[in-house]
């Protein structure tokens, strides 16, 4: 058997406010061995406060829980990510939550540890500041799908959360670069319109550039094209997960085994991470919250609960055709969401055997 996975299912018995799953939270936390760890000690808790009109984030009542639960527990606890500004369109605010709101690079973005890797285009591992002043990190992530990574979980919250552009940049590079072909393009404006960082326009001539000091490659640009005029010249994509996991695997050593805690959400599991800045259905029904100490456990479990068969139609946009293999992610956005997890245990990172172990 392998690590235990703590599990508060959605699913309720009654109509009872202690066999909903905000109860059944605070009772999972009560079950982490958190006590001991976050006892006088600075705790982060790491999250994607998300963009723009999204709202399929973590609903800011299970964080006051869990913030309400460190203090109980004698933790100094403060709450980061790389956007903050707009945190409060989702209700996220100090006097709610009871816990700071801090940028992970400093309000100037300039406050962050440079270490040097070596791995193709990716060599600098900008760690974010914030991250580092904790003393035990709690990532809390919302589970997605993710155009480029295939899935978005525990993984890539650390990975593309807790460090710069530059790195994210890097990152994303390791895939490939843009290619535009004029006679496709339409001039539409949906790939600028849709830009997150600024980093694209049209000339007057109607030439479509890319600034790359402000590119993360994100793809955005590629997906919401309509007419196909913006493509990624390679398809490096195991490069990209073994990236992402060299990151994840950075961040990570700055902390004691037993003083990293995951806890991943699995509700309004939709195709797109929430760095879109917008929310679209839900792919499958909610299933719950899961936690553990074991990174790759915790993506397992949470890619083994999320079923084709359990597909709602109106996740996917019409008209779109899913792929006829692999996990629905993978169906979704043709990249197979389990290489992400063997990246991370060749790592030795975790494993990806696991024992459910439910929280009534």
């Amino acid at each position: 058997m392998g690590p235990k996975i703590l599990f508060a299912s959605a699913n309720y018995q009654k109509y009872d406010a202690a066999a909903t799953l905000p109860a059944k939270f605070e009772r999972l936390l009560d079950r982490m061995a958190l006590k001991n760890v976050v006892k006088d000690k600075w705790t982060v808790i790491k999250m994607h406060l998300g963009r723009n009109i999204g709202y399929s984030t973590i609903h800011p009542l299970f964080i006051k829980i869990l913030v309400d639960k460190l203090k109980e527990y004698g933790a100094k606890v403060f709450i980061t990510d790389n956007e903050v500004a707009n945190a409060k369109t989702r209700g996220y605010s100090e006097d709610f939550l009871g816990a700071p709101i801090v940028p992970v690079c400093g309000v100037t973005g300039k406050y962050y540890v440079e270490e040097k890797v070596d791995f193709k285009t990716f060599q600098n591992l900008d760690i974010g500041g914030n991250i580092l002043e904790a003393d035990v990190l709690i990532d809390l992530s919302h589970v997605k799908g993710h155009g480029a990574c295939g899935y978005g979980g525990a993984c890539k919250n650390i990975a593309m959360g807790c460090v710069t552009d530059r790195t994210r940049q890097q990152l994303h590079g390791l895939e490939g670069g843009l290619k535009w072909e004029q006679n496709l393009c339409a001039h539409c404006e949906l790939c600028v319109n849709n830009c997150n960082h600024g980093a694209n326009k049209f000339t007057n001539e109607g030439i479509y550039e890319v600034f790359y000091h402000h590119c993360t490659f994100c793809q955005h640009c590629v997906k919401v094209c309509p007419s196909g005029a913006i493509t990624m010249d390679a398809d490096r994509f195991v490069d990209f997960q073994a990236g992402m996991a060299l990151c994840t695997d950075g961040v990570l050593k700055h902390f004691s085994k037993d003083s990293i805690f995951f806890i991943n959400f699995l509700m309004n599991i939709t195709a797109l991470c929430d760095c879109w800045g917008f929310t679209t259905p839900s792919l499958v029904p909610d299933i719950g919250i899961m936690a553990s100490q074991d990174i790759v456990a915790i993506e397992r479990a949470c890619l083994d609960a999320i079923k084709m068969e359990n597909l709602l139609p109106a996740g996917v946009p019409q008209g779109y055709e899913l792929g006829d293999k692999g996990h629905l992610f993978e169906r979704l956005h043709h990249k197979d969401p389990f290489i992400q997890l063997n990246e991370l245990e060749k790592r030795g990172l975790g494993t990806q055997r696991y024992e459910v172990e439910e929280v009534g």
